[in-house]
């Protein structure tokens, strides 16, 4: 079965950083968009950055100059490198996994990793 295993979250102090990883198996990983997405309590959940297959990556303003994705497809991994954190990076970051063939629409989610940045 298709699973995405999310690593690396945690606790830092403001201007730290942080690498999250997420590992998948049962894709044909290659083929799929990849995303991060976060939520913070009490506030939806929203996409962070995603990258295409091709390694086209975009980002949210937010995080724009801070959060570096990437991806290795013959690890089948996807990576968030987080530098200068700040408290309002404080959520839970979901690993998400997403392709269309023939009209039919696949879409995988993480558990989750906690994030947590404070002094």
């Amino acid at each position: 079965q298709v699973q995405l295993v999310e690593s690396g979250g945690g606790w830092v102090q403001p201007g730290g950083s942080l690498r999250l990883s997420c590992a998948a198996s049962g894709i044909i990983f290659s083929s799929y968009l990849m995303g991060w997405y976060r939520q913070a309590p009490g506030k939806q959940r929203e996409l962070i950055a995603g990258i295409t297959s091709g390694d086209s990556a975009n980002y949210v303003d937010s995080v724009k100059g801070r959060f570096t994705i990437s991806r290795d497809n013959a690890k089948n991994t996807m990576y968030l490198q987080m530098n200068n954190l700040k408290p309002e990076d404080t959520a839970v970051y979901y690993c998400n996994a997403e392709r269309q063939r023939f009209g039919v629409r696949y879409n995988y989610w993480g558990q989750g990793t906690q994030v947590t940045v404070s002094s």
